[in-house]
């Protein structure tokens, strides 16, 4: 258990320059990024390429992109612990930390893609219950809130853990905020019971809100009559797509700790290996619902859809669009069927590349759509008829990109990326071991 104890708190004791660097580097990006919305709100957002005609950019692509890397905690967390997947346990904390960090931001992307942030309140006090915009904040503030409960429940024994044990080798500040967070832990049968019953409840009420936050954000697309977007399958064809993008997130997540951390014992060759199963049979649905989403459309051509197809297959996003459905998904199946490709350096690179593919997939749902409205684009300037994202634009993605990091990164600071007793129980070892304080 010692060994065990020591392996995973290293994330929170080890100190070195890298880690001070790494910090630096995250604050000082997010920095420029919130420099840029300084900007954006003073003169409003004239200063980005969106337009009368083009009103949705990066900041819409980017909050689609994060609310579905969020969705893996409903996958990872509760599904797989609900259909008590034993393998799925190392992995679930990794999981909510992703879920919290990407919720997190595709609410503040919300804020930032507002003209007046100062009127947010204004959608609480007299929203209207019809719109999407409502019910999209709500199950996202909702869905933040399970998550964050989801992380911490199942956190508190390692909190009182960390409490008796570490000591010394942590700031006072830090052994501080255990003790208060632990909420009096002393390891009874009584509180595992309630551990337990508490988890299995969210683990279930997250579900019906996971789904949700997915499934509004798509009738937001699909609820405007516009090519591309006037789909009855777009619900669970956005719910699918997330489960594909979040669970490369947490794969690439459990390269990073593993190496940065010397976590190969934990997140072993065959975690990968299932993860990598798990991420082929996602991918697969989502082929399926590809091939759906334009092979239908493709061959009826209808006149609005038919422009918006060609554009897609051959014209100016062709691309972008075939190295999605290619590089990002169809190319990765193939190569995960392999378990040579399983193995965690080499599914974390095929993760990379399908990570960044899904950012360009909702790129690609978001902006093409928009160039092709219904009504004819007359007597505007040329700027109109086409979007290019701005400085200011880029400067705030790539707050959203590093701010999501800096979230992760202090999470793995302050508590194991691994759940400790969870662990230990997992490999036999009795609860009130756990429970006993360490001699003097």
């Amino acid at each position: 258990m010692d060994k065990i104890f020591y392996d995973l708190t290293r994330s929170i004791v080890k100190k070195d320059e890298l880690t001070r660097f790494w910090f630096f580097i995250l604050i000082m990006f997010a920095g420029v990024g919130l420099w840029g919305w300084i900007i954006q709100i003073d003169k409003g957002l004239g200063v980005t390429g969106m337009r009368d005609y083009i009103s949705w950019g990066l900041y819409i692509a980017n909050f689609v992109f994060f609310v579905a890397v969020s969705l893996v905690g409903l996958l990872i967390s509760s599904v797989l612990q609900l259909l008590k997947i034993s393998w799925a346990k190392p992995v679930t904390r990794a999981a909510e930390q992703v879920a919290i960090a990407a919720v997190a931001l595709a609410g503040i992307i919300i804020v930032m893609d507002m003209g007046r942030p100062d009127r947010l309140l204004n959608i609480f006090l007299h929203g209207r219950f019809a719109s999407p915009i409502v019910w999209d904040l709500t199950v996202v503030s909702t869905y933040l809130a399970i998550s964050v409960l989801l992380f911490y429940i199942p956190l508190i024994p390692d909190l009182a853990l960390m409490r008796d044990r570490l000591g010394s080798e942590i700031p006072a500040w830090k052994l501080k905020l255990y003790k208060t967070l632990a909420l009096g832990w002393t390891g009874n049968a009584q509180q595992y019971k309630t551990i337990y019953h508490a988890m299995r409840v969210l683990m279930i009420l997250i579900i019906p809100v996971g789904l949700s936050i997915h499934t509004v954000t798509s009738w937001l697309f699909a609820s405007t009559l516009r090519p591309g977007w006037d789909s009855t399958i777009l619900g669970p064809y956005f719910v699918v797509g997330a489960f594909v993008a979040g669970t490369t997130a947490v794969i690439i997540l459990m390269y990073v700790y593993r190496l940065r951390y010397g976590l190969k014992d934990y997140f072993e060759d065959a975690l990968f290996d299932k993860m990598g199963k798990l991420l082929v049979l996602v991918s697969l649905v989502y082929l399926y619902f590809n091939i759906n989403e334009f092979l239908v459309p493709a061959y009826k051509m209808k006149l609005a859809e038919g422009v918006h197809l060609k554009e897609l297959f051959s014209g100016g996003y062709a691309f972008l669009f075939w190295f999605v459905q290619i590089a990002g998904l169809a190319l990765p199946i193939v190569l995960l069927m392999l378990k040579f490709c399983r193995k965690p350096l080499q599914i974390t690179i095929i993760s990379v590349f399908m990570l960044v593919s899904a950012w360009f997939k909702r790129y690609l749902i978001v902006i093409p759509t928009m160039e092709h409205p219904f009504l004819p684009l007359q007597n505007v300037p040329e700027s109109f008829h086409h979007y290019s994202p701005t400085s200011i634009e880029i400067m705030i993605m790539l707050f959203s990109f590093f701010a999501s990091i800096t979230i992760i990164s202090m999470l793995a600071k302050l508590f194991p990326v691994i759940t400790i007793w969870e662990y230990a129980e997992e490999k036999g070892i009795d609860k009130e071991y756990l429970s006993e304080k360490p001699k003097n």
